[in-house]
């Protein structure tokens, strides 16, 4: 990283040099000689503590974090020079010097950062040297000190260079601590750019590696647990502005990049008050964990909240606190970032190219595929040209992107849009015009909120930014959730969604105005973080923007209807029974039209996926296909006609007898067997899988029957299948879930039917530890043999899982609540459960419910980061509602009772 305008002056009171001096001469004297002791290294210990605690100390104090950085590297280099000083070296060092390389090598050193060290040679014979050096690291490891070392003559650095551009990077920063400066000399001539690593060379291998370091993290700087140095707007970005400045200009002052134009005064106050803040983290991570930690991991977060001076406050954590200024830092120097490599590359990767200029208008142009402002006032004569070039983007998709002296001019003037901007008729008619454009919306927008434009056109925007959610389900900020959802949104009508979101892509092509989905996507969570019902606040927002923008009524009740209600269908789908007719028509009636049923589903679809990489799965997938097309034949059929259950069982058994027949199945043993079912199984199952499950049981085995239908791979949504057919046993629910839980697999739904005769007919979908599908048919054998061997004995059913409980959901702390209500549609119970997610969760609760009696029809099981949200349909022992008040709550205490003390 380059050296700025501060400047570190050596502090003296940081090491007590002359004391250390004075104790090593006195051991020396002692002994008569001047070899190393317990009693030199126990000096040496003694300063470096003495030094640390000085230096800790002032950090609490608020001291500049600067000089703490630097100042350690100050003492470092001291304490180098007096172990450097107690080897007897050969009466000649002109072939030899240390040098600081790295992080070290800039004069930066935090509490346990590696001490980077380079011992450079002059001459391939290191013999004069091999012993005092092998003396020298040894007493440096003594003291305590964490090296890094190498040995390497001048010729061996060249060559190594020249082949890795790591090493390269490192010897851009050095330090001379010891030796001859002309050795380093060398060594940076035979490695400049005329001899290696041109420019443009350096400058593609750089960039090449930020985008994969980025790529690994998301593309996102909105990672729950960010890496301090690694992650995107992180130190590794500024150091890269260094790195190029240094090779490509030969800087080594910051201030020259100002004085060549590359950087503002306004970019080098940025730049230094987020590494002063970053470097803040980075030191308080260090000290906390007493080693070189760049991850701000939760098990660290709150306590360095706390270190920083942050409180909870009545709307916000002291850690949501921290944790928003910490982003909104980072994107800030990301932004600076991708400025300042843009400026670079047309500088070094273009310089011999000339520039293909097209202009648009009188106030913008392309320049090089990137729009650029034709004059330095277009923003400051002409305001809404801040939200024009968005739209000429969105109808222009060859730019690529905005040019970086048009980025700092729109930084530098963002703050014209106010009030009376945001009522200009104008303004907000150029806005919709880009959401009406029909090009890259999301990637236009989420270039507003980079550059700070939508931040300030829509206030209830601006107000998120940074704006987090302490658990493990919203992995991103608010705003950064949002951009996602419309990324999402957008990707729908491109073909790739043809093969993983199939109803989505034909969706969204047949959308009659897609800016009411764009508006819905922006508002849905905005009103998040103010308290009270987000999707209300969010509704109103939405409403007045509408209004303010002229869309007619009948758009803005559909956008406002979307805001409100865009929890709706994910609810129902993971937590009603799709199954029963009055769930659907219940949601058909919310619904009320196809229009609004398919724009509710892509808003769900959409937030899903975006919430979280790994919420969105092929059982989710299923479960909203399953809503959306049952409601869809509701509509149609008309809400006025409700289901009839008669009709609906009759069309099933029907169905189910047809794909029987097809299979050459005995129709006398089918009816004989399906006397005994009942009405429920009928409703509970389709057509495709009585069919399967018949089949199955008209074998009448011995053992218990265990059928498993895993989905193929060209199929996208569903889980794997697994139908149970057994004698009803009160234990057996508890018996099935602890053997799933040993399987390390996952359930997502049970459906729990028994027949008039006593006999299971009970399905679960199954997903495995990374949420797909299992598929693998050994696996699906040894799934199979588990289950039948633990269902011929449920009595004797496997211990409840032990596998410890992920670092990260012990951090989360999620009391147990437990809701118990009468369930009219099932005429039973239905329980609620919200509990910390942890393994054998399932098995435990079924245990309870064992030990109560209670029989379980059905459950939905959902996970949402470290809490589980479960449903129970359940009747009591002679399968009643449960009416009885005290009995109910004996049941709810003992659910939390055990849950929450195993927490």
């Amino acid at each position: 990283m380059l050296l700025h305008h501060y400047r570190f002056r050596p502090d003296p009171s940081l090491l007590d040099e002359a004391g250390l001096r004075a104790r090593l001469a006195a051991l020396d004297a002692e002994r008569g000689s001047t070899c190393t002791t317990a009693g030199h290294i126990a000096a040496f210990k003694q300063a470096l503590r003495d030094m640390s605690s000085t230096l800790d100390a002032r950090f609490h104090q608020g001291e500049d974090i600067r000089n703490l950085i630097h100042g350690r590297a100050w003492g470092m280099d001291r304490i180098l020079t007096l172990a450097w000083e107690r080897i007897r070296w050969p009466q000649s060092l002109e072939g030899i010097a240390l040098l600081a390389v790295g992080g070290y090598g800039r004069g930066e050193l935090h509490p346990h950062s590696d001490i980077d060290l380079l011992f450079l040679l002059g001459d391939p014979d290191d013999t004069p040297y091999r012993e005092p050096l092998s003396q020298l690291i040894t007493l440096l490891w003594d003291i305590g000190l964490e090296i890094g070392h190498s040995v390497r003559t001048v010729a061996e650095c060249v060559d190594e260079a020249r082949s890795d551009i790591t090493v390269i990077t490192n010897l851009l920063e050095t330090r001379t601590l010891i030796g001859p400066e002309r050795l380093r000399d060398e060594m940076r001539r035979l490695t400049a750019p005329d001899k290696m690593w041109p420019s443009d060379a350096f400058f593609a291998g750089k960039w090449q590696e930020q985008i994969t370091r980025h790529r690994k993290f998301n593309n996102s700087e909105y990672s729950l647990e960010p890496n301090l140095k690694s992650s995107p707007g992180g130190l590794r970005d500024l150091q890269m502005i260094g790195w190029v400045a240094k090779r490509h200009f030969g800087a080594r002052l910051i201030e020259e990049i100002v004085e060549r134009g590359f950087m503002t005064d306004s970019d080098l106050r940025i730049y230094s008050q987020g590494q002063a803040f970053l470097w803040q983290l980075r030191y308080a991570l260090h000290e906390l964990t007493h080693r070189a930690e760049d991850r701000l991991l939760f098990d660290h977060q709150k306590t360095i909240a706390a270190m920083l001076g942050y409180r909870d406050q009545p709307d916000s954590l002291a850690i949501e606190q921290l944790m928003r200024r910490y982003y909104r830092v980072v994107t800030t120097m990301a932004e600076l970032n991708d400025m300042l490599l843009q400026h670079f590359s047309e500088c070094i990767l273009q310089a011999d190219q000339p520039p293909e200029i097209r202009v648009l208008n009188n106030r913008f142009e392309v320049y090089a595929r990137h729009i650029q402002a034709r004059h330095p006032n277009v923003f400051k004569r002409r305001p809404g040209a801040l939200l024009e070039l968005f739209v000429l983007m969105a109808q222009h998709p060859e730019i690529e992107g905005v040019r970086a002296e048009t980025i700092r001019l729109i930084r530098e003037h963002r703050h014209l849009i106010d009030d009376a901007f945001r009522e200009d008729v104008r303004h907000q008619s150029l806005f919709m015009e880009l959401l009406r454009s029909g090009g890259d919306v999301a990637r236009q927008l989420a270039l507003m909120a980079r550059y700070g434009v939508l931040g300030k056109y829509l206030p209830e925007f601006g107000r998120i930014i940074g704006l987090m959610q302490y658990d493990l389900f919203h992995i991103y900020t608010v705003d950064a959730h949002t951009l996602r959802v419309l990324d999402r949104m957008q990707s729908f009508r491109g073909r790739a969604a043809q093969r993983d979101f199939p109803l989505a892509y034909e969706l969204a092509r047949h959308l009659p105005k897609l800016e009411i989905l764009w508006i819905a996507g922006l508002f849905h969570d905005l009103g998040k973080g103010r308290g009270g019902d987000h999707s209300q606040l969010g509704a109103v927002d939405a409403r007045q923007f509408c209004e303010r923008h002229g869309l007619s009524r009948r758009d803005t009740q559909l956008v406002t209807w979307l805001v409100e209600h865009h929890l709706l269908m994910s609810q129902t789908a993971q937590k009603r029974d799709l199954a029963e007719p009055d769930v659907i028509r219940e949601f058909a009636l919310v619904v009320h039209n196809e229009v609004h049923l398919d724009y509710l589903y892509l808003l769900t679809v959409a937030d899903i996926d975006a919430t979280n990489p790994t919420l969105w799965n092929g059982w989710r997938s299923a479960l909203l296909r399953q809503l959306h097309g049952e409601a869809r034949r509701a509509l149609r059929r008309g809400l006025e006609q409700p289901f009839d259950r008669a009709d609906w069982i009759d069309d099933t058994r029907q169905e189910a007898y047809a794909l029987l027949r097809g299979m050459n199945a005995d129709v006398a043993e089918v009816e004989k067997r399906w006397e005994h079912f009942g009405e429920d199984y009928f409703l509970t199952y389709s057509p495709s899988d009585i069919a399967w499950q018949t089949l199955g049981m008209i074998q009448d085995p011995s053992r218990p029957l265990v059928l498993i239908s895993a989905p193929t791979e060209e199929m996208v949504d569903g889980g794997t299948k697994v139908f149970i057919h057994t004698r009803a046993v009160a234990n057996l629910f508890a018996a099935t879930v602890a053997a799933f839980g040993q399987l390390d697999v996952s359930i997502h739904d049970a459906r729990i039917v028994t027949t008039l005769d006593g006999w299971t007919l009970n399905a679960f979908i199954l997903l495995d530890a990374n949420d797909q599908p299992i598929r693998d048919p050994g696996r699906l054998r040894h799934i199979h043999d588990v289950l039948v061997e633990s269902l011929i004995d449920p009595d004797e059913y496997p211990r409840i899982a032990s596998r410890h409980t992920s670092r990260q959901l012990k951090h989360f702390r999620v009391p147990t609540r437990v809701t118990l209500e009468y369930d009219a549609l099932h005429q039973g119970s239905v329980l609620e459960l919200i509990a910390a997610d942890r393994p054998g969760l399932l098995a435990r609760v079924g245990r309870i419910f064992m030990e109560f009696g209670i029989s379980i029809s059905a459950a939905k099981i959902a996970t949402f980061g470290e809490r589980v949200e479960d449903v129970f349909f359940i009747t009591d022992a002679n399968e009643q509602p449960i009416y009885d008040e005290a009995f109910k709550q004996r049941l709810i205490n003992q659910l939390c009772e055990v849950l929450d003390a195993e927490v």
